[in-house]
């Protein structure tokens, strides 16, 4: 990707959610809600405190992370879909 995010914006692509209920139930796409789970794919060097130090992130390329479900700003980059939002919106990461 050619894109780096500025402050502490990250860029997050959506992990799309099962097609199936956990009774075999198909969800059509016009049913299904937007993800609220993603995995970062870009970061940037993180926000300036009052004295014009930059502290880094909390979070790295390759983290699944948990956001709000109006977060962030829809983009296209490279012709894929992808939401640009500040840490901030971030509300976990998720270990596997």
């Amino acid at each position: 990707m050619k894109f780096r995010p500025l402050h502490d914006r990250v860029v997050v692509r959506r992990i799309e959610s099962e097609e199936r209920t956990k009774g075999g139930i198909i969800i059509p796409d016009s049913a299904k809600e937007k993800p609220q789970e993603g995995e970062i794919i870009a970061v940037g060097p993180g926000a300036r405190d009052e004295n014009g130090r930059v502290n880094p992130l909390d979070v790295k390329a390759g983290d699944r992370v948990l956001f709000g479900k109006w977060s962030g700003t829809e983009v296209k980059i490279d012709g894929e879909d992808l939401l640009i939002m500040k840490e901030s919106d971030i509300m976990g990461v998720v270990n596997l």
